[in-house]
Order: structure tokens, then sequence, then C-alpha cells
């Protein structure tokens, strides 16, 4: 199989702040350069100057797929990897696919046609980013069902922070150059806000500071000499740190799991997902603990988190026993919120494991929300 493809993401706060319109820019300046390009696909929402941008490139027909009576088009990526080009430019990165498509989400298109040795110009906005889906929630009082995992951003070879003024941004709304006045008005009494617009953009410009910070590390390490430096020593210690996340059977479990996950990007330590249970065959669970449990588990495991079912009858000497045999720095535990004795008991096991883990830090995340479990 030749090369995989190089991975390059547009990334913005908003709709409207020119993602799209930047990526097709790099299209046309590629094709000016001779290079071999496509539309594999592309969302005008009816902006006539973005539209424009795609004049002169070529475009691979999308699928058409029957769903309940109805047909919908969706991008074609088998069409794309048997076209080969050497470039293709693919719209709106954490998008679901309808029901039987081959592949549930874009992202997983894309990643088969990156590995056919294509390279791929993609948008995104920064609250699709999985980590941030409980932060994206406070700022925005919006639930983001349409999230992108880490690990699948991590692996871009560019993220392109696509800025415009949170005011500048309004301005275009109020023109209509985003949405329909219709539409727009109503965007400007909700998600719209200058407030949120600022917040939001805020966290677009850490999340990429984030990112050149990761890529230079990468590219410090990759040229390092074999005798390392110290700083590169003081990276690989990081590196053998650990974060432990307890897992339970609790609905906040979603955000304690994302939240844990971002701590240990940032920190550049192991991360492990842990549930406790007197038996290693969950099957000995009551359904509804043993479902909600192996739900939480396989999110962990689709953010690329280490999972770890720990035998035991005493939850809080477990996780510190097995938090310290992995040199783990951090351990996050729910504030579990529940009637009579089981909220007695969620507050024994912060209680103890803050005693007993005297040499870690121990993080309670309360869920300010009574959060659905993932799906």
């Amino acid at each position: 199989m030749d090369k995989s493809g190089k991975l390059t993401i547009f990334l913005g706060y908003a709709a409207g702040v020119g993602k799209t319109y930047q990526m097709l820019e790099e299209a046309q300046n590629l094709k000016a350069k001779g290079v071999d390009i496509v539309i594999g696909y592309f969302e005008p929402h009816g902006r006539k100057d973005t539209i424009a941008k795609t004049e002169g490139l070529e475009t691979v027909p999308r699928k058409k797929i029957e769903y309940r009576g109805s047909i919908f088009e969706e991008m074609d990526a088998d069409a794309i990897v048997a076209r080969h080009p050497r470039v293709a430019v693919i719209d709106e990165f954490p998008h679901t696919n309808v029901p039987g498509s081959p592949r549930k989400k874009r992202w997983e298109d894309i990643q088969i046609i990156l590995e056919n040795g294509i390279d791929v110009l993609t948008t995104m906005n920064v609250q699709h980013l999985e980590s941030l889906n409980d932060q994206m929630e406070q700022i925005t009082g919006i639930k983001v069902r349409e999230t992108i995992p880490d690990w699948v951003v991590k692996q871009a070879d560019e993220v392109v922070m696509v800025d415009l003024t949170p005011r500048a941004l309004l301005n275009r709304l109020e023109r209509g150059v985003v949405y329909p006045a219709e539409k727009a008005q109503r965007a400007l009494q909700n998600f719209f806000k200058e407030s949120t617009l600022v917040a939001l953009r805020e966290m677009a410009l850490r999340q990429t500071a984030h990112e050149v910070e990761e890529r230079m590390e990468q590219e410090i390490e990759a040229h390092a000499p074999q005798s390392d430096s110290q700083d590169s020593l003081g990276h690989a210690r990081r590196l053998n740190d650990a974060v432990v996340i307890y897992i339970s059977d609790d609905p906040s479990t979603a955000m304690l799991i994302r939240r844990g996950k971002r701590v240990a990007d940032v920190i550049h330590a192991n991360c492990f997902a842990v549930f406790v249970a007197e038996h290693a065959d969950l099957q000995t669970l009551p359904p509804g603990k043993r479902e909600a449990a192996e739900r939480h588990l396989n999110f962990a495991r689709n953010l690329h988190i280490e999972t770890r079912v720990l035998v035991g009858r005493d939850h809080a000497q477990t996780i510190v026993d097995f938090a310290r045999l992995h040199n783990a720095r951090q351990i996050f535990l729910p504030r579990l919120v529940g009637k009579g004795a089981d909220r007695l008991l969620g507050k024994s096991l912060v209680n103890q494991v803050v005693r007993l883990a005297h040499d870690m830090e121990v993080t309670i995340v309360a869920d300010r929300r009574h959060e659905k479990a993932p799906a």
C-alpha cells in the first residue's frame, strides 16, 4: 500500500468564520500548481462567496442512500479512492453518515482515504472535539452530538486555525452572509451571543496552541541525538506517569472519562479507565449496572484509553493500589449522587481514596447536569 496521505484540518470556533472558504482557497492554490485535486464533499450552505471558490475544481459524485423511504446523499469514499487524486477536499469532518452507509462517521471515511495515500483537507469546529464536550455544553447550553475522538485530531499533520473576531462574525451574521435572515435572527438569540463566541474562540486558540506545542515536542524528539538531553529525559519520565479514571454505572462517568483523558493528553501521561468488581466476569452484575459499565468501558476504548476490570471488594484500596503500581499522578472520581445508602457509599469511596492516595492528586468531578450516557 502507498504511504498514508497527509491530513490538514481547518479549525474554527463557529459557523461562518471562513473554514471552508480558506480550505477551498488552498485547494485552488494547489490546483494552480498542477496538483491533482478533487472535491470529495462540499456543503455550500447557500454562501455565494464560498460556492464561487469551487469553480474549476472537479467534484466526485455523492453516493445516494435510501433510509426510511427517503433518499440521502453522502460522500462516496470508495469513489474517491478509485479516482485516486493527490488531494481530496472534504468538508465537515465530524459529520455522522446516514444509516446504511459503509461507515458511521465521516472521519472514518477519511481514514480510509488517507490509508490509500491520498492527502485530505477538511474542516471542523473546536466544539466537536470529544474531550471538550462537557465544557462546550457549559459554555453554550447545547449538547454537541457529533464529536471526534481526540486521537483522530492528533493524527493530523497540520491544524490551521481560521480566526475571525466575534464582533466581525456577528457583523457577517447580521448582513446575511452566514445564514438567511430568519435563521440568522434565531442564531443571534441563541448560540451566537458575543460572550459565547468569545469563550469558544479562546477555547479554539488554546487548542491550536496545544497542537502546535505537541508537534514541536515531536519534532525535537525526532531529531534529538541518542544521548538524550535533560529535557527529553524529563519528557520520557512524564510519559511513564499515568492518570486513572474510575468507571462506574453512573451517567456522569462519560464526563469523567473526557476530563481525565484531556488531562492525560496535556501532561503526556498514560491513561487508564478502571472498573472494580468482585468478579472478573461482568455477567455476574445486575443487567442494568453491567450494561452501563460496558457502555462506559467501550466509550473509553473509543478514545484510545486503556481499560481494566479490577477484581476487589474494597474499591478504594483496589483503585489506589492500581494507581500506585502504574505511577499515577492523578485519580479521577465522580461525585456520586444518589439516594440513601448509595449516596453514603459514594461519599465513603471519595473519602477513602483521598485518605489512601496521599501521594497523588485526587480530582472529584461533579456533574452539573444529568447527562445521558454515551450511545
